[in-house]
């Protein structure tokens, strides 16, 4: 019997268990006329603040799902080029930190979607692969400043039934992130 471990399951077993959940989570809220909505994040509801951990698995339409799905599967898979482990902490931290920023900050309102995750994966990995030092994580960075460049825009308020706010903090939430957990020269004594 083999056993497996975080880092010897192929990459794409961990995203297609993602993907799957998000799947099956929008096939509850869809056939439910989506009642799990009312598990968003309405800042400054004390009450709300739980739910910083199920507003990035939720959708206010099909249409809203699937236009996150796919770009959520890319730059998951990108950023799970850095490692498997890396990608997990990445995105707890990213569910928390742009969370407690919406809620505390953001306008009164209900806020879901995976957006936000999505945001900050796009910022880690444009400011993670030159960190890195290493030439197929900078070739990551610059193909999804290619890609993707233009999902900057998205931080700045358009209309008023999208979450810009998920997507500020999302990507300062992902630059942060990039900053803080890059490699750092071991000292020698």
């Amino acid at each position: 019997m083999t056993k497996y471990t975080l880092t010897k399951r192929p990459k794409w077993h961990y995203l297609a268990v993602v993907l799957a959940l998000l799947i099956c989570i929008e096939l509850v809220n869809f056939f439910s006329g989506r009642w799990l909505n009312h598990f968003a994040i309405v800042p400054r509801h004390l009450d709300t603040l739980v739910y910083i951990f199920t507003a990035p698995w939720l959708h206010g339409s099909l249409s809203h799902f699937f236009s996150n799905i796919v770009t959520l599967a890319v730059l998951s898979y990108l950023l799970m080029q850095f490692s498997v482990k890396r990608y997990f902490l990445v995105s707890i931290l990213l569910i928390v930190m742009t969370g407690l920023l919406v809620w505390l900050f953001g306008r009164e309102a209900r806020h879901l979607g995976a957006s936000g995750v999505i945001y900050g994966y796009f910022a880690y990995l444009l400011l993670a692969g030159f960190l890195s030092r290493r030439f197929f994580l900078a070739i990551i960075s610059i193909a999804v400043l290619f890609f993707y460049g233009g999902m900057i825009w998205g931080v700045l308020p358009s209309q008023p039934f999208i979450s810009w706010e998920s997507h500020l903090f999302g990507f300062i939430s992902g630059l942060v992130l990039a900053w803080v957990l890059r490699p750092t020269a071991h000292i020698r004594k």
